[in-house]
């Protein structure tokens, strides 16, 4: 992974920046479908007024949306590696469409987060498959297409929540149908520009994803990432009830904290993994957050504000190493090992959002944020013992004193594969 990687020069390779239409047109898609999960974010209270709710009713629609993402990450790879990337794409765009615009009709919060549940399975066929894809048409190897796809991610995040103030300003309502129209011309999108890949030589079984977490690199990785996935959607569900602020203030603050989650995702976290190392990186980040949610959870309004803004700093550099981690350390088809990984750590986006609000009742509004934070210095305490496991072959990036003693030279560590 180069030092920039919106950089052009680097032999005839491409940069980040100049890539196929097709990739464009998927990442695109890609930042709406992410743009899908911190919709709600702004508009959680205004939620929880229009339909008579209380906030652990309301942190239901994280729950059935990562319930069911995580479930259907065993059936993405069966499905795709049968009709092929394209149209599993097109079936998880059409999916999000049909049940974002139900959302938006929904008379009470049971409904909505039946709806969302029907979402998050048009959520997981796109998402998961559309990593793939990028990675697979992608020019410059599959490092610039993990960066391309945490771009999306980053932005998707950032754009989310600030299009749930804009639009539930008006009504709690707007920011569904909105979601089911942008999908819509990511849809069109795709079916223009997006070429149908080689399907896989051998298909994948329902039980492919849970096998390669036999291996104990890909099980570390995804254990550690369900404690920090944990405390990233305590984050992500909980604090707006806490913040309590107008759709356009609550929209702000997480608009600044994915602004903060694309920057490091992108830009910060390969020129760290490459002076200190993917592992380092990773657990210096997850003890920063650990901390940062303490204090978030024991601070002031201004403070929670500030702590929440910060914590997307840490999360988009767990993400990238992450996503490397998943797709590079075990022998699995990326595919298969992205499904197994996710499958683990969708678990905890779909159970922190339903006990972080619970832990409150039985006990305070500071407990939560305990929790969060030690979850994420458990996520950290596996990669510190699991090391040698989840280092990467031709993969884990040393600093640069380090291949420089190894090997005389500061050779640019092997793409993720």
């Amino acid at each position: 992974m180069s030092g920039d990687p919106f950089d052009d020069s680097g032999g005839g390779k491409a940069g980040l920046l100049r890539q196929p239409k097709a990739v464009w047109a998927t990442a695109g898609a890609s930042v709406v479908a992410f743009m899908g999960i911190g919709l709600v974010d702004p508009i959680l209270p205004s939620i929880a007024e229009g339909l008579k709710a209380t906030p652990s009713q309301v942190s239901l629609l994280f729950t059935s949306y990562f319930l069911i993402t995580a479930l259907a990450m065993l059936v993405t790879g069966f499905v795709s590696s049968r009709i092929g990337g394209r149209k599993t794409l097109l079936l998880g765009l059409a999916l999000v469409v049909v049940f974002a615009g139900l959302s938006g009709t929904s008379g009470s919060v049971g409904e909505l987060v039946g709806f969302r549940a029907g979402w998050g399975l048009g959520n997981a066929l796109f998402v998961s498959t559309s990593l793939a894809v990028i990675v697979g048409a992608a020019a410059g190897g599959s490092a610039a297409a993990i960066l391309m796809y945490e771009s999306a991610l980053g932005l998707g995040m950032a754009c989310g929540p600030l299009l749930g103030a804009v639009l539930g300003d008006a009504s709690w309502r707007f920011p569904f149908f909105g979601t089911a129209a942008l999908m819509a011309i990511g849809f069109l999108a795709i079916t223009t520009l997006l070429k149908e890949q080689p399907k896989p030589a051998r298909k994948t079984s329902l039980l492919d994803p849970v096998k390669a977490l036999g291996h104990g690199g890909l099980a570390s990785a995804a254990g550690s990432a369900f404690f920090y996935n944990y405390a990233f959607f305590t984050v992500l569900a909980f604090t707006p009830f806490v913040l309590n602020m107008s759709p356009y203030r609550s929209g702000a603050v997480f608009f600044a904290w994915g602004v903060l989650l694309a920057v490091f995702s992108v830009l910060v976290a390969p020129r760290l993994q490459e002076r200190f190392g993917s592992l380092k990186v990773l657990g210096a980040s997850l003890v920063l957050m650990g901390i940062d949610l303490a204090v978030l959870g024991y601070g002031n309004h201004t403070t929670a504000i500030v702590c929440t803004i910060v914590s997307g700093a840490f999360i988009g550099l767990n993400n990238t190493v992450y996503t490397e981690l998943a797709l590079g350390v075990s022998d699995a088809p990326r595919p298969v090992a992205s499904a197994g990984y996710n499958f683990v750590r969708w678990f905890a986006a779909a159970a922190a959002p339903y006990l972080a609000p619970k832990i409150e009742e039985w006990t305070d509004i500071h407990t939560p944020f305990v929790v969060a934070a030690l979850a994420a210095l458990a996520g950290a305490g596996i990669v510190a013992v699991r090391r040698r496991a989840l280092t990467m072959e031709a993969e884990e990036l040393l600093p640069v004193h380090e291949r420089e003693d190894a090997g005389g030279t500061a050779a640019e560590p092997a793409p993720a594969n």
